[in-house]
């Protein structure tokens, strides 16, 4: 299908009865396309083929960041230009024992009330939601607006990696309205920065000793899981540390081998679910299960509040041939639980937000052991450079080989700017449409506001928000009556950028 005839087709589509009618067709569109962090091709051609046929110039590049440039309309044409941003990708993630297929298959849209959700899986609202704001305005011809430029990145969620390497020499504007809020009750003019990092830690693979014939899947499951910024605070269990705490236990007690570690689903996520093959002897069976039912009931004593359905439990596995060696499983389980995850400090300028923290993301098998990934988000730059080398310092005493690189960006935060013209532009808009004042917020949040102010470089940005609940997990949902709400407010600055 051309891109006019997949937009016609949501014209029967779950949301075709939703208002605003000229966003929603593009955020149906968007949720009929597969769009995970790294998947991005099928969609970023959708919108350059969009873009091309409304008469815009429209590119991307080879990570599939898209550039679209309108021209100015209704009076503005020839005001200063201003950069449009969102994010193409979402995280995946869906509900314990749901199957889908988030490479190839369509989301299934669910309206219920003033929600709107993805059934069994996240909805990828953030930043869906914001880029149907943006192709919307792309599309208008009776919305007065200056000159555009529509930046839409490529794996934001993996590191912000599409906005590092986009070519910012493109770009004219030098002011920017992101839409990769989360509210409507506010516009954020000042966000956090991030720095991702990875750990390698080798397998030391060896066959598995003749003597330890059972094999059982090692599963932790029923975390909420949650947002690395927006949720960290609220000490949800990671399962990836469960996991690491539930081996501990029975290493310390029995011989046993690990195989297959993997958990998290994006380092931008709190792990919801984690799971490995441990490998024993079939002797040590009743033991086993007793100490897991031990470390069950004291979970579901722990985070009776956060995570009242975290579990615990053994599944039945097939006995692998060759496993991590003994030390090599230890050394593996120690660092995942050593690792600091949660608040690390609290921001003693901005009362009651957090200034650092960190998410321990993900642990994959490799070819040569294992990957952890983790993500530091802090409001000093010089804290998350802290942490790297806390990390680094644990690496090196846990020897074995084990290594700690950087991966993708080292994003930098974007201070608040009190004196923001764009920020009082749209504070009267919102009067004007609201009726009150906005809250203006300054976040624990970190967006790529900052990597744009510094490379560009853009002196003056905001972002405008929509209600969003329960991101990057299978609860996300978004409020359709704040996106009918938030429209006139985006047309309404529109008008007065000038």
């Amino acid at each position: 299908m051309i891109a006019a005839d997949i937009l016609d087709a949501t014209s029967s589509g779950v949301l075709k009865d939703l208002e605003p009618r000229e966003v929603f067709r593009f955020f149906e569109v968007l949720s009929s396309i597969p769009r995970g962090s790294g998947n991005e091709k099928q969609v970023a051609d959708w919108i350059v083929d969009f873009a091309r046929s409304c008469g815009l110039e429209a590119t991307k590049d080879d990570l599939q960041c898209v550039l679209v440039r309108k021209p100015g309309q209704g009076g503005l044409e020839d005001a200063a230009p201003l950069i449009l941003h969102g994010h193409l990708d979402m995280v995946c993630e869906k509900a314990e024992g749901v199957e889908f297929d988030f490479v190839n298959q369509p989301l299934s849209l669910v309206v219920d009330g003033d929600y709107i959700s993805a059934k069994g899986t996240s909805l990828g609202a953030d930043n869906g939601i914001g880029v149907s704001y943006i192709l919307a305005l792309l599309e208008s011809k009776d919305i007065p607006h200056p000159p555009l430029e529509a930046v839409l990145t490529a794996m934001e969620e993996r590191g912000k990696v599409g906005a590092g390497q986009f070519d910012v020499a493109q770009l004219a504007g030098r002011r920017m309205i992101d839409f990769n809020w989360i509210t409507d009750e506010e516009i954020l003019a000042g966000c956090s920065g991030d720095v991702t990092f990875t750990v390698d830690v080798p397998g030391e693979f060896e066959p598995v000793p003749a003597e330890l014939t059972t094999a059982r899947s090692l599963e932790v499951r029923g975390l909420n899981g949650g947002h690395c910024e927006f949720d960290i605070q609220l000490e949800r269990a990671n399962a990836l540390q469960v996991l690491s705490r539930a081996v501990q236990r029975l290493a310390r007690a029995h011989e046993l081998r690990i195989a297959d570690p993997f958990g998290g689903a994006q380092n931008s996520a709190i792990p919801a679910d984690a799971s490995a093959v441990i490998v024993f002897n079939d002797s040590d069976l009743d033991s086993i299960e007793a100490l897991i039912a031990g470390l069950g009931a004291e979970l579901k004593q722990e985070y009776e509040i956060s995570d009242p359905g975290i579990r615990v439990e053994l599944k039945s596995s097939t006995r692998p041939h060759s496993a991590f060696s003994r030390d090599a499983g230890i050394r593996l389980m120690s660092i995942l639980r050593l690792i600091p995850h949660g608040v690390l400090s609290w921001n003693l300028h901005v009362p009651g937000r957090v200034e650092t923290s960190n998410n321990l993301g993900t642990v994959r098998p490799t070819p040569q052991g294992a990957r952890v990934m983790s993500t530091i988000t802090s409001a000093l730059t010089s804290r998350k450079h802290e942490l790297i080398e806390r990390v680094q310092a644990l690496v090196a005493l846990a020897g074995g080989g084990v290594v700690c690189e950087l991966y993708g960006l080292d994003a930098p935060e974007f201070p608040y700017r009190p004196d923001s013209q764009l920020l009082a532009t749209a504070s009267a808009a919102y009067r004007d449409v609201f009726g009150r004042e906005p809250s203006v917020e300054v976040s624990q949040c970190s967006l790529e506001l900052g990597m744009f102010s510094r490379r560009v470089p853009v002196a003056d940005i905001i972002s405008i928000g929509t209600e969003l609940q329960g991101l990057h997990s299978p609860a996300e949902k978004v409020n359709h009556k704040s996106v009918e709400r938030v429209w006139p407010l985006i047309k309404s600055v529109m008008s007065r950028l000038g």
